[in-house]
């Protein structure tokens, strides 16, 4: 089974440098269907997460990213939003630890702006905290949105333009790559998006244009590694041309 990405050849090693984007969807239905409080859900979310990180290096995931709060979800109850800003916060302080342990390296990625000054005094510490990490590289995406982020690396690159920081020229995909929130990782190999929506709700648009899609029906909160390790034999046996042809 190979991973490979655009111009890598089919070396087999790749297959321990893995990409793999999640959209992560039905914690608060999972709840609601129990009759518990939709935070029930979130935390159980949270479990599977630790699951799953854990699990990365056996079934060959590198490099794992996790869309947990978008540029939209503020549309929701304000109990519900505090309630998953104090789920973050809550993981990072129990997970730092294991994570230097497991050399489990964390980012975020998303417009902090709008967020609580110590939340991202948090995210600023554990992105410190475990910098000299490899094994793994845990990326979250909080106050994100794709077209918020491409608004923003576009108007970056307008400012550096404008001030000769960088020549007009010099604007490729490439380029785009870098001044985009996830400038240090590698694109997707493939995006899976769990509770039966088939649809990509603003998450890595640019990054993910020649990922590999998977919907499952499956909740969040139900999602374990042996769920991610049979889709991972499933996309093993796709073939990814990148707009090639068959030879």
């Amino acid at each position: 089974m190979t991973f490979d990405q655009p111009g890598q050849g089919e070396d087999p090693a790749l297959s321990n440098h893995l990409h793999v984007a999640v959209i992560m969807d039905g914690n608060g239905r999972w709840a609601s269907n129990r009759g518990w409080p939709r935070l029930v859900g979130h935390r159980k979310g949270a479990e599977r997460v630790r699951e799953l990180v854990d699990a990365c290096p056996d079934i060959g995931i590198k490099y794992l990213t996790l869309y947990a709060f978008s540029t939209e979800n503020w549309k929701r109850t304000t109990e519900e939003v505090m309630g998953l800003m104090s789920l973050f916060a809550r993981y990072i302080k129990r997970e730092a630890g294991r994570m230097n342990r497991e050399g489990v390296r964390m980012r975020i990625i998303g417009d902090r702006a709008r967020l609580d000054n110590k939340l991202r005094e948090l995210f600023d510490w554990i992105e410190k905290e475990t910098a000299g990490n490899d094994r793994v590289h845990l990326t979250v995406a909080i106050n994100y949105g794709g077209r918020d982020e491409i608004r923003r690396a576009t108007q970056a690159m307008a400012r550096d333009v404008a001030s000769g920081a960088l020549a007009l020229e010099q604007v490729s995909d490439a380029m785009i790559s870098k001044y985009l929130d996830t400038g240090f990782l590698p694109d997707p190999d493939l995006v899976v998006r769990t509770s039966g929506e088939t649809r990509v709700s603003n998450f890595l648009l640019w990054q993910a244009a020649y990922s590999e899609y998977v919907f499952t029906p499956v909740l969040w909160p139900d999602f374990t590694p042996q769920t991610m390790n049979t889709i991972l034999q499933a996309y093993g046996e796709r073939e990814r041309r990148f707009g090639g042809v068959v030879k």
